[in-house]
């Protein structure tokens, strides 16, 4: 390598190789004479979060070579390595995509940084002409958040956002600008006709009617938890969805996580004895108190965890406290043959926001912000020994869901195991009832 030649370096993972992958290279040895190209491992993809690579590292090196563009490919196999390969090989610029825009900056210590727009006018179609079977996304809202819905989206391969929906032209124009989607509609039949999997994150009174039209339409449906909703009503979107042979997908990432699946294994496998009770704290992101409207969304995740745990048959209460000037709390208990609950929901600031599940034989616990379980620890109390388990946890949890939506597709099985029907009619019931006693 010459030192008078403008060296340039990317990253990616490049699975599924399509359009998308060649106009950044192709942008990226633009901007250069000399163009390195990182290829992530397949450790590094793992240990940074990227889900379902289907292209074997091998795979992924020949595509980007036979592009032309690369003047250099190496391999990608640590966090921090960046910066070592920008010093060993003299790196004028590091080219990085929009989405990560300001997340790289403090790599301007060592080299000029770009940022640069994904490719637009790409659909899934022409995707999958290029890289196979990858499926549209497209996302209903009524506000300029996605939930982080197309950065997660990133770390899945398979899966394509594409295009957005409102009734609104101009908050629908600001989302799509915002986030580099492909187009933006406000008509729903168009939006329907452009995508294969639609994510439904609005009020809740728009909710059923959305969700019910995309399930006629033969979609795939995941949406944020219908919780506002009421039971005849749920119900019927669960009998569409298993009518139609389509997915229904509630959004509660918590039931997607490796580590919680292995602890409902623990717990219910009697490895802490008969379970005696279950007691967990939810500390509410702002201090503002906890109003009666919100109340079925905190509800709502409460009384799942509890099903899962104890069985759907539990008894539910709820007690609230409010002081003028001071904090919130409400106590959601259920009690059946399985055991107690309490479930403490709260804006204190001093909330420990932990997880604790008591059995005859020992204790499983877990620190705070327990629905983003990554690590909990077993208690064997007669064996007076603690059994520390770890699983990844990336991101906000929905890349988790998304991985579990394509892989029932290329099953073709359309039950969401992690969330049943049952599971969410029953707790939208119990919460039916607790808000009557609360009027």
């Amino acid at each position: 390598m010459k030192n008078d030649k403008k060296v340039v370096i990317t990253y990616g993972t490049f699975d599924l190789f399509h359009k998308g992958h060649y106009n950044i290279l192709k942008r990226a040895k633009d901007l250069g004479d000399y163009l390195i190209v990182g290829v992530t491992g397949e450790n590094y993809d793992m240990e940074r979060g990227k889900l379902s690579v289907r292209d074997s590292l091998a795979k992924r090196i020949e595509n980007v070579s036979e592009t032309g563009f690369a003047d250099k490919i190496i391999v990608e196999e640590y966090l921090g390595q960046k910066i070592q390969d920008i010093l060993q090989y003299h790196v004028d610029v590091l080219v990085v995509g929009s989405d990560w825009t300001g997340k790289f900056d403090h790599m301007r210590k060592y080299c000029e940084v770009v940022y640069l727009e994904r490719t637009k006018d790409i659909s899934s179609t022409q995707l999958r002409e290029t890289a196979g079977d990858i499926l549209s996304l497209g996302i209903v809202t009524d506000d300029i958040l996605d939930d982080d819905m197309v950065l997660e989206s990133k770390y899945v391969s398979g899966v394509h956002v594409e295009a957005a929906y409102s009734d609104n032209a101009e908050l629908i124009a600001e989302f799509t600008e915002k986030f580099e989607l492909d187009q933006g509609y406000t008509d729903y039949d168009a939006f329907l006709d452009k995508v294969d999997i639609v994510y439904v994150k609005c009020r809740k009174e728009k909710k059923y009617g959305l969700i019910k039209k995309a399930l006629e339409r033969d979609k795939i449906v995941m949406s944020s938890p219908i919780t506002g909703r009421n039971e005849e009503e749920v119900t019927t979107l669960y009998q569409i969805a298993a009518e139609e042979k389509k997915m229904l997908i509630e959004c509660v990432p918590t039931f997607y996580l490796q580590a919680f699946l292995q602890l409902l294994w623990n717990a219910k496998g009697n490895l802490i004895g008969d379970l005696l009770y279950i007691e967990n704290e939810i500390r509410l992101g702002s201090l503002t108190g906890i109003r009666k409207e919100d109340l079925p969304a905190h509800l709502y995740f409460s009384i799942l965890i509890a099903m899962k745990i104890i069985g759907a048959d539990a008894d539910f209460r709820l007690n609230r406290i409010e002081r003028e000037g001071g904090d919130t709390f409400a106590l959601l208990t259920g009690q059946n043959e399985s055991g107690i609950y309490i479930s403490k929901i709260s804006d204190s600031k001093k909330a420990s926001a932990g997880l604790t599940i008591r059995g005859t034989k020992g204790t499983i616990h877990v620190p705070d912000d327990w629905w983003n379980i990554g690590y909990f620890e077993l208690h064997d109390a007669e064996q007076d020994t603690v059994k520390r388990y770890s699983c990844n946890f990336d991101g906000n949890g929905l890349r988790y869901v998304l991985v579990s939506v394509l892989d029932r597709v290329k099953m073709q099985h359309y039950t969401d195991l992690r969330l049943l029907k049952e599971e969410s009619v029953g707790a939208i019931k119990e919460i039916e009832r607790i808000m009557k006693d609360e009027k």
